[in-house]
């Protein structure tokens, strides 16, 4: 059994990763910044799933 939210938050993980990776040169900026996004990505997917719940298929 596949579960979506172990789905998407392996995907926010490495997505993160590689940014903050990308985008910072320090090792305390970068978990900071990846940190940041991570929570992001998450909260965005749930208020966006709470956002659509109403809305028929």
């Amino acid at each position: 059994m596949q579960s979506h939210l172990l789905l998407l938050a392996v995907f926010a993980f490495f997505v993160s990763l590689v940014f903050a990776v990308i985008a910072k040169d320090d090792w305390h900026e970068q978990l900071r910044f990846g940190s940041m996004m991570f929570g992001g990505f998450l909260l965005s997917a749930f208020v966006l799933g709470w956002l659509m719940y109403p809305f028929p298929l």
